[in-house]
């Protein structure tokens, strides 16, 4: 059963990974991401020459099945989703690995902070909409859905962790420029000095290979003030990992930016 990619993975990344395929009757069938020539015993050095793409990897169902209609008496079709396994894991130290941070994170970031409002009784300091999208990965997740009165757009999404960048797995990163270009510079500026004076642990960071749907809103038409924070994930796109005082910067910034 083969392929077709959705957001940025890349095929080496998600190699062996356990999955799901959603058929459109409802079934639920387990599988595994292979390449087709994965046996070292049968296949020789191929196994590491092999180069990763579409063509070459697939998903070995756990079933009895041997050909297409065989596979399609399964129930399954072109265009059924497959979603990896996320095997999210949290160490004593900490750290928290998983599939799709990117951006599972920022939505509990975002959720802990409307909860901690809550319970404290603490209320926006303007209307506030929480805008969850099912295609933050494919570009168009924030394009529409809105107020027409908005004023502020605050993407949460992930902090890119790696050479270069001074983004970490312990602060929450305020991004001033991506690979669309740079943010709202009084808004992001805004979000900075309340870091600062809230003593929030943060970072300000530029990411070249990066794009958030906030910019959607932006190329959709969309006039207003556009910033981007989030969580700092080390491997995105990979197995993913971040550490719990980064969710809790995220969610500070988060708090003390409705409040502000």
């Amino acid at each position: 059963m083969k392929l077709s990619a959705l957001g940025g993975y890349a095929w080496n990344t998600v190699e062996g990974e356990g999955c799901s395929v959603f058929t459109n009757a409802g079934r639920v069938i387990r599988g595994s991401l292979l390449l087709v020539k994965s046996s070292g015993h049968v296949h020789g050095t191929a196994v590491r020459t092999t180069e990763r793409d579409a063509k070459a990897m697939e998903v070995r169902l756990d079933e009895c099945t041997s050909a297409a209609e065989e596979t399609r008496a399964l129930g399954i079709e072109v265009g059924d989703f497959v979603a990896f396994d996320p095997r999210q894991e949290m160490s004593e130290s900490g750290f928290i690995r998983s599939r799709h941070l990117d951006d599972k994170a920022g939505i509990a970031c975002m959720l802990a902070a409307v909860q901690a409002m809550r319970q404290e009784g603490i209320k926006p300091a303007q209307r506030t909409t929480l805008h969850i999208s099912n295609y933050e990965e494919v570009g168009h997740g924030t394009a529409t859905g809105f107020p027409t009165d908005l004023f502020d757009l605050v993407a949460v999404d992930m902090a890119a962790v790696g050479e270069g960048q001074t983004s970490d797995e312990f602060h929450v990163t305020i991004c001033a420029k991506d690979s669309a270009g740079p943010y709202h510079t009084d808004l992001t500026n805004q979000l900075r000095s309340l870091a600062r004076t809230f003593d929030i642990p943060h970072k300000v960071d530029i990411y070249p290979y990066y794009g958030s749907d906030a910019e959607a809103y932006w190329r959709a038409g969309g006039d207003v003030r556009v910033a981007l924070i989030g969580p700092g994930v080390d491997a995105s796109h990979n197995y993913e990992r971040t550490h719990i005082e980064s969710l809790l910067a995220t969610t500070r910034l988060i708090v003390a930016y409705l409040s502000s």
